[in-house]
């Protein structure tokens, strides 16, 4: 018989359920596969208490399987990731929600915890946490007086180009580290999901799902480096771009560009020529920064 979820289920709870399920429907766990909840707190940074009502979200949604003494494994049927829902949004729904509404301006600049409990009906408890996730990203900073403040980010010309130029130096740099390992299933799925938007007539396409894409792909790629410190660079970017760029994909449409320009830096993943492939990363980042 399936697990029995929750009754209901804290937000981090409902987080971690969803982060881990996109790690499986992803492949970096496969069918089969044992999960520990030591590991996985330790790779959440939490403790095992909420990891072990994520793992009973999953297995209710059959996911995972459950074996008593055995504990939890990946189902050999994983093949999307089950809508997972909680009482009102989680940390990470929550954070998106303020970068989003910020970047259409639907959000002030300075802002006061008690205004974002008025506007999202969030939890003190989650709201704090998410505004730490935000400020531990670079996104948000403390006011000297009261409240916060979104950090300038990408606004403006210099910012945007200086971003553009710091991203040709990491990733590049991370196409070439001696710990890169290539991941064939990873980029199957990536070269899947590209073909298919260019499929697509450029209006059927919003400018949110292409940057999630877009996002995905050099987060992906900044993972493969084996070096965690280009990962964390690459996921603050796309934090910043989300401020800015979110918007600017409205303006540009270079959907099928881009989306060309990543598929050939697969393709020299896929041949073993690592060099010409960090070569057609800055030539791509550098004919974004022009479109820019």
């Amino acid at each position: 018989m399936p697990a029995t979820a929750p009754a209901r289920p804290t937000p981090l709870q409902v987080d971690l359920a969803r982060q881990i399920a996109q790690d499986i429907v992803a492949g970096r766990h496969a069918p089969g596969d044992h999960l520990s909840e030591e590991a996985l707190a330790a790779g959440h940074e939490v403790s095992r208490t909420p990891v072990r009502g994520a793992l009973r979200l999953l297995a209710a949604q059959g996911l995972i399987t459950h074996r008593p003494n055995s504990g939890y494994t990946v189902a050999d049927n994983a093949a999307a990731a089950p809508a997972i829902q909680g009482a009102g949004p989680t940390i990470n729904e929550l954070a998106r929600r303020l970068i989003d509404d910020r970047a259409s301006r639907g959000l002030p600049e300075t802002f006061t915890e008690r205004d974002l409990i008025q506007r999202y009906r969030a939890p003190r408890s989650v709201l704090a946490k998410a505004l730490v996730q935000l400020s531990a990203d670079g996104l948000i900073e403390k006011r000297k007086g009261h409240g916060w403040q979104f950090a300038p980010a990408l606004e403006g010309a210099e910012a945007l180009g200086e971003s553009y130029r710091f991203r040709m130096v990491i990733e590049c740099a991370g196409l070439l580290e001696p710990t890169f390992r290539l991941d064939k299933p990873a980029l199957t799925r990536m070269r899947a999901a590209h073909e298919t938007l260019m499929q697509r007539d450029d209006a059927d396409i919003s400018a949110a799902e292409f940057f999630e894409l877009n996002a995905s792909f050099h987060e992906m790629l900044a993972r493969l480096s084996g070096n965690r410190y280009i990962l964390q660079a690459v996921q603050q970017q796309n934090q910043l771009r989300r401020l800015e760029e979110h918007a600017a994909f409205h303006r540009d449409a270079r959907y099928v560009e881009s989306s060309s320009e990543h598929l050939q830096i697969i393709a020299a993943l896929e041949a073993g020529d690592q060099e010409w492939a960090s070569q057609l990363m800055r030539r791509h980042l550098k004919a974004s920064l022009q479109a820019s």
